[in-house]
């Protein structure tokens, strides 16, 4: 009987050490929210809108006339839910390549003559993520000071098919 009230004790001790001692991660609901750099102001944005506007609008709706079309799109829209899921997509697919991600680059790009009447010749957005090349941190290479920049991932599915834009947008002129 003396025996087990010490293995009893020691049994005590032990979770008491542990709960002390140990990591853990407490989760009160309250994740802090960051700001992320280059964030600007709703005033900022108009000014980019207007300047956009004023120096780019004529030379792409005159382009577009030319294909028929009134006006180009000067913007693309996409779910807070499909931004999610891209990224969660991105990254399991850098992954299986071998990659880092580190962003996403947005591109401009134009529908060539064979895209249908309703996007023929106009301008979409894309997102391709940005990657590095994985490495083990242990590496044995005396050399290995810097990381290389960051690319696009060129194996990477990128995302388009947003929507135009259109709606509800203050910044459009």
């Amino acid at each position: 009987m003396k025996k087990l009230s010490y293995i009893i004790l020691g049994i005590i001790i032990g979770a008491l050490a542990t709960y002390y001692y140990c990591p853990r991660q407490i989760d009160d609901g309250a994740t802090e929210i960051v700001k992320p750099k280059g964030v600007i102001t709703p005033d900022q944005a108009m000014a980019l809108n207007n300047n956009w506007t004023k120096y780019r609008k004529a030379a792409v709706d005159s382009a577009a006339a030319r294909q028929g079309r009134e006006i180009d799109d000067r913007s693309t829209w996409w779910s807070i839910k499909n931004i999610e899921n891209y990224i969660a997509y991105s990254k399991k697919q850098t992954d299986s390549l071998g990659y880092t991600i580190t962003g996403l680059r947005v591109y401009l790009g134009v529908y060539g003559e064979n895209a249908g009447r309703t996007k023929r010749n106009l301008t979409t957005m894309f997102v391709v993520p940005t990657v590095k090349k994985a490495k083990d941190k242990a590496s044995m290479n005396p050399f290995a000071f810097q990381d290389e920049d960051e690319e696009d991932c060129e194996e990477c599915e990128p995302l388009n098919e947003g929507g135009n834009g259109g709606g509800g947008s203050g910044y459009p002129n």
